[in-house]
């Protein structure tokens, strides 16, 4: 695969590991209440489902680094197809319920990667 298609994939990788990180480890936090616009109290509430959902997150970012180092690269296109999939959909359901700026965080460079990955 080329590194004008390896790049956006690696980026939305890289973005959902920040994700995950955000998520499972600083929810709590100056940086991830900020990240996500919450008060502490309400924060402290939904550690446990945030944690949950950086969980996701983190298999996200797994699975398009495996895309990207897969041996066979007719196979690993299709698992980053699968992935940036997910990812999009994710991001398009994450707009419509909580916030409309995840479908250009998450949404958009996904679908920027699936057409590099489509024309490379």
């Amino acid at each position: 695969m080329s590194l004008l298609a390896s790049l956006p994939v690696g980026f939305v990788a890289i973005l959902h590991v920040y994700i995950f990180i955000l998520e499972m480890f600083l929810w709590t936090s100056p940086r991830g209440l900020k990240a996500f616009g919450m008060k502490q109290d309400y924060a402290i509430k939904t550690q446990a489902l945030a944690a949950n959902q950086g969980l996701y997150n983190g298999f996200l970012a797994v699975g398009l680094a495996w895309g990207l180092m897969h041996p066979v690269p007719e196979f690993g296109t299709q698992i980053q197809h699968f992935f940036l999939g997910c990812v999009a959909v994710a991001g398009v359901y994450g707009a419509a319920t909580a916030k409309a700026k995840i479908l250009f965080i998450q949404t958009l460079p996904a679908c920027i990667a699936i057409a590099a990955v489509l024309f490379a």
